[in-house]
């Protein structure tokens, strides 16, 4: 029953799957050993293939959903190469990455592009509230194309929830731009071989492109590389931080650090 693992992680987006990616998304060594379990687990419709691809569900509207989103992904990633290489220019951003559905190859309607992104130390908050006030300015707040969730700082870059959601997220992200922010990130998650021996992390930094700062970009820096930057990177932290307490409320203090973890070097 290994195989139902990345099966049912990946029925929860709706998502179905061909065999060669879940051999990838597996702990099975074997091809051969894949296609046979496969073989069984449809013989005995615990599972279902339809034109290709194998899913929870014996739904064919599922496939055509996936071709569908595969298909508008293609379309849509020059535009995310676009807002990644923007997002590389504001301060205190060392590297820039797609994730989410995108990063899976899949994108629709009803999507965002979601951008996980590395800053320098000790100002994490600040990188992120110049993003999101960019966001609330000039976008009206839109996530659309810049949905910009998740922030680690280069002096914590190893992920501490360590399980197999994590671990596919970070096999499929999709490192954009960064000098060298990616490649330390992937050496502290290696992780990530308990969960998925047959992927690789690394795949895609072939395509890392570099980030080059403006002139103005690096004048900010430079005029809060002090202690002045230091302190209103720890007011940014609080202020964001009882925003959310007060947002939601009803979440407990476990759910809380979990779905909103803020801390100096990390938040999503």
């Amino acid at each position: 029953m290994n195989l139902l693992k990345p099966l049912f992680y990946f029925s929860l987006f709706r998502y179905p799957l061909t065999e060669e990616e879940i051999f990838a998304f597996s702990e099975l060594k074997s091809k051969e050993k894949v296609k046979e379990e496969l073989d069984r687990l449809v013989e005995e419709k615990i599972i279902y293939y339809i034109d290709g691809f194998y899913l929870c569900e014996n739904e064919k509207a599922q496939v055509e959903r996936r071709l569908a989103g595969n298909k508008m992904a293609k379309e849509i990633h020059s535009k995310a190469n676009k807002v990644s290489r923007f997002i590389s220019k504001f301060p205190y951003v060392e590297g820039v990455g797609i994730s989410g559905s995108l990063s899976k190859g899949y994108f629709d309607e009803d999507g965002d592009i979601d951008f996980f992104i590395i800053t320098s130390p000790n100002r994490l908050w600040i990188a992120r509230t110049f993003l999101i006030l960019y966001k609330k300015i000039f976008l009206l707040n839109s996530k659309k194309y810049f949905c910009v969730n998740y922030f680690i700082s280069t002096n914590a870059l190893e992920i501490d929830e360590k399980n197999r959601f994590t671990a596919t997220e970070l096999v499929t992200l999709l490192p954009m731009y960064g000098n060298g922010s990616f490649h330390e990130f992937y050496k502290k998650n290696q992780w990530v071989n308990n969960f998925l021996p047959n992927k690789t992390i690394t795949e895609g930094l072939e395509n890392l492109n570099p980030v080059k700062k403006p002139l103005v970009t690096r004048l900010t820096e430079s005029s809060l590389n002090n202690k002045l930057g230091d302190y209103l990177d720890l007011f940014f932290l609080k202020i964001t931080y009882k925003k959310w307490k007060l947002k939601f409320k009803d979440l407990n203090q476990k759910q809380f650090n979990i779905a909103l973890k803020s801390t100096k070097t990390v938040s999503k």
